[in-house]
């Protein structure tokens, strides 16, 4: 097989990230029938679930830096080579524990969605990175909506264990497809020759990079926030059906998804702080406008998910843009920032997440969902007004009249 020596297609970043997602997601429908058939608690086995975003959290730190170092192509090989040895070993696991380990280690998955990235950030400029990671953003949206389907559908025809092949074939077609099309895009030259722990230090000192990073942290966490408490207040507020609530759902998908076409087609023409803005206001603003409403007495579904739509148009609008400028912070560092930003994402959407659980569990009303969601957007609105502050400043510096 011929080994590839120039930059991927955009097609193959898309697989890269894609698989990531579906390796979190598609084995949802599936966690009663691995209990069952591993004799273990329900509770227990769904750690299949939250300990794969705590190991990713991880992950991110490490392939990151590692990608910078020795490239990305070794990167994403590797990451690929032990997602399939783990994926069989899930499969054939005979305990819960062994099944635990082996799906942990499926989270090196996580790594090649970094370095995906970094690639990106590689070959074009920061709007052009913008531009192509808007894209991939609008495909990768169905990602979370398909995978769920498809791993119940696998389960129920064939099995639990055959999700786990699935996975396996899916990752030998990968690694394939990287082998072929994914030539090594990290330019030596450029890399600063200072160890992993001084570029970790040296972007974590970088205003600028909190600004872009606390901005796509915030906006993802209203999202994350949203998932986490929509079930309970759909079925308390609105005695919506489940199967509604799913649709409902899938909306703010569809706002993503609209969003990071815009971003695609008209981001290049404008900074990236420009289109930061754009995204977060409308969030802002959509929210803004449902708490009004329902605060004012106006309460239903269709003006609860009008607004929250909004926050999917912002978010698309966002975090394209938030994500290119973290990699244009540091020259050579891509990886390393990448991986910084993918793990602050993680954590501040955990804290979020329980924050949603325990705010809504005691308060089942959109107000207060909505309002939770507002204070976070306005989070993410003023680190999108520090960036376009930092950006400024900048740019006056590297070009004075």
């Amino acid at each position: 097989m011929k080994t590839a020596t120039t930059p991927p297609h955009r097609l193959t970043l898309i697989a890269l990230t894609g698989l990531s997602v579906l390796t979190l997601n598609m084995i949802l429908p599936a966690l009663s029938n691995i209990a069952r058939d591993l004799e273990a608690d329900y509770a227990l086995v769904s750690v299949a679930v939250a300990g794969y975003l705590a190991v990713s959290a991880g992950v991110v730190l490490i392939a990151g830096p590692l990608s910078d170092r020795i490239g990305r192509r070794p990167v994403v090989l590797g990451a690929t080579a032990l997602f399939i040895a783990a994926s069989v070993a899930c499969s054939l696991a005979e305990n819960v524990w062994a099944f635990l380990v082996f799906r942990m280690l499926q989270a090196v998955m996580v790594a090649c969605g970094t370095v995906a990235m970094a690639v990106v950030r590689d070959t074009s400029s920061p709007r052009e990175s913008a531009r192509i990671l808007a894209y991939i953003a609008m495909a990768m949206a169905l990602a979370p909506m398909i995978g769920p389907v498809i791993g119940g559908i696998i389960d129920t025809a064939f099995g639990w264990r055959a999700v786990f092949w699935f996975y396996a074939v899916a990752g030998l077609g990968i690694f394939a497809l990287a082998w072929v099309d994914l030539g090594e895009t990290l330019d030596q030259s450029k890399a600063p020759t200072s160890s992993s722990l001084q570029k970790i230090t040296a972007l974590l000192g970088a205003r600028r990079f909190w600004a872009f990073a606390i901005c796509s942290a915030f906006s993802v966490g209203a999202f994350f926030t949203f998932l986490t408490g929509v079930p309970l207040v759909a079925e308390t507020a609105f005695g919506v059906t489940s199967a509604e609530t799913g649709f409902f759902i899938g909306s703010i998908t569809v706002g993503f998804m609209f969003g990071s076409f815009l971003s695609g087609r008209i981001g290049p023409r404008y900074h990236l702080t420009t289109m930061m803005l754009a995204g977060r206001i409308t969030a802002f603003g959509g929210l803004l406008v449902g708490f009004t409403a329902l605060t004012l007495g106006w309460v239903s579904p269709y003006v609860f998910f009008g607004s929250t739509v909004f926050v999917g148009i912002g978010n698309g609008l966002t975090l394209p843009n938030s994500n290119a400028g973290v990699m244009s912070v540091r020259e050579g560092v891509s990886g390393t920032a990448a991986g910084l930003q993918s793990a602050l994402m993680s954590a501040v959407g955990a804290v979020l997440t329980m924050l949603a659980g325990i705010m809504i569990a005691r308060w089942a009303e959109p107000q207060a969902l909505i309002g939770l969601m507002l204070v976070i957007a306005s989070v993410a609105l003023a680190a999108a007004f520090w960036a376009r502050r930092l950006e400024t400043a900048h740019d006056a510096a590297e070009n004075p009249a």
